[in-house]
């Protein structure tokens, strides 16, 4: 659907055309009673609309086009699906339109205000990320409350149908949906799917069999990330570990990633996969069984501590393997604590409430999300600088998803912000 088209259903869905504009094309009055559902799949624009025209009150479908011609160019005279519409509108009226049965359908032209073309304008063809920037402080705090709100839900949501998915794939077993959720948070963003297929190509019950040993842990991490093939390095570490691997992977029959996939470049050192890798080792080293620990801590001040993680010594000296650095503790920061709780914790207990009908936990999953600080990030720094100030992570997930769904999308016309700005002609 073209730009244009999706401004006059707008303008029809919200009865934005001037008042007493609408006349058919032999004269006769159109008054709106309901403008009737927008239809997002095949068929008439919107269904079930209630329209008096001239004296006959009628209830049917409606279909709209940027001009007449496209009716007969999209095939619906042919078409029984459109035997049920009782008004055609276009903007531009250039052509009688009749049914598969042959008989004239009445239509109008449906005229767009010169204020909203502008708006809509300014708003689908902006460079800026955000297209809105310039009205956002202008508008209602009730109205940006309410809309926030509504996003973090969806995103949560979003997240809570991720967990489902993962339950499917591994037969209702949170402990192994846990690990995958958790490991593909390491990857921090340009990772994150690599640290995915890391997991998946280690069965959690094989970590678990091994998990008073960080160092076999370290070595089957390693070694399925394709980190301890190809060329020699002068390293003991690295060679210990290297032996350590090719026994394991004997012994459980594992087949190893190819390490070249995991992306290094314009990421911090501390952030290097390895030392994510040597991050996520210790911590499931350490912790065993996550899943029902996080389940029964009630106290959102005790749920990062529960995810610290330091590695190993040799990674006090290294960011890769062979490489001496300045010696400096590598644990998860709070960014990293914060994401964790972020996107596996809080999406986590609201798949748990919903599956086990228990809203407590829904509700901790919302409570924690209030708990933490607003996230610092790219997209939340677009809308900081127009004003916003979120006050909690919560807020934060909110924007995100209102960048990634509507911003990026020009979904302007489906966003509250967009027809708050478009309905007062801005």
């Amino acid at each position: 659907m073209s730009n244009k088209e999706q401004l006059l259903h707008y303008v029809w869905k919200f009865r934005l055309f001037p008042s007493g504009s609408l006349e058919t094309t032999d004269g006769r009055k159109v008054e709106v009673i309901d403008p009737g559902t927008d239809n997002k799949d095949a068929g008439p624009d919107f269904f079930n609309a209630k329209i008096k025209i001239g004296e006959r009150l009628w209830a049917g479908n409606v279909e709209i086009h940027s001009s007449s011609d496209e009716w007969v160019k999209h095939g619906h005279q042919s078409d029984k699906a459109y035997n049920s519409v009782i008004l055609h509108l276009a903007e531009k009226v250039n052509r009688e339109v009749v049914n598969e049965r042959g008989l004239k359908i009445p239509q109008c032209e449906l005229q767009i205000p010169e204020k909203v073309r502008r708006s809509s304008e300014y708003l689908i063809f902006s460079d800026s990320p955000l297209p809105c920037k310039n009205f956002l402080p202008s508008l209602p705090l009730k109205l940006i409350d309410s809309y926030l709100e509504e996003l973090a839900f969806e995103r949560l949501e979003r997240k809570a149908n991720d967990v489902f998915m993962h339950l499917k794939r591994f037969n209702n077993s949170w402990d192994e949906m846990f690990y995958v959720m958790l490991s593909r948070n390491f990857g921090s963003g340009l990772n994150s799917d690599m640290f995915e297929r890391l997991a998946l190509s280690i069965p959690y019950k094989i970590i678990q069999k091994h998990s008073d040993n960080l160092f076999q842990v370290e070595a089957l991490f390693f070694g399925q990330a394709g980190m301890l093939d190809g060329e020699t390095i002068l390293d003991n570490y690295y060679e210990q570990l290297r032996n350590e691997y090719l026994f394991l992977k004997s012994k459980y029959r594992l087949q190893s990633l190819d390490g070249f996939l995991f992306r290094r470049l314009k990421i911090r050192p501390r952030s290097f996969p390895q030392v994510r890798i040597a991050q996520l080792a210790a911590l499931l080293q350490r912790c065993g069984r996550l899943f029902p620990v996080v389940i029964d801590t009630e106290d959102n001040s005790r749920l990062r501590p529960l995810f610290y993680a330091e590695p190993s010594s040799y990674w006090h000296t290294h960011y890769s393997f062979g490489k001496i650095s300045a010696k400096a503790a590598k644990p998860l920061g709070e960014t990293s604590l914060n994401n964790i709780i972020i996107n596996v914790v809080s999406p986590v207990l609201a798949a748990y409430g919903v599956k086990t009908g228990d809203e407590i936990y829904c509700k901790r999953a919302v409570d924690i999300l209030k708990y933490l600080k607003p996230e610092r990030n790219v997209i939340v720094n677009t809308f900081v600088e127009t004003g916003f100030k979120p006050r909690h992570a919560f807020d934060t997930q909110a924007l995100i998803q209102l960048r990634r769904e509507n911003c990026d999308k020009r979904k302007c016309f489906s966003c509250r912000f967009g027809h708050a700005i478009l309905s007062s002609g801005s």
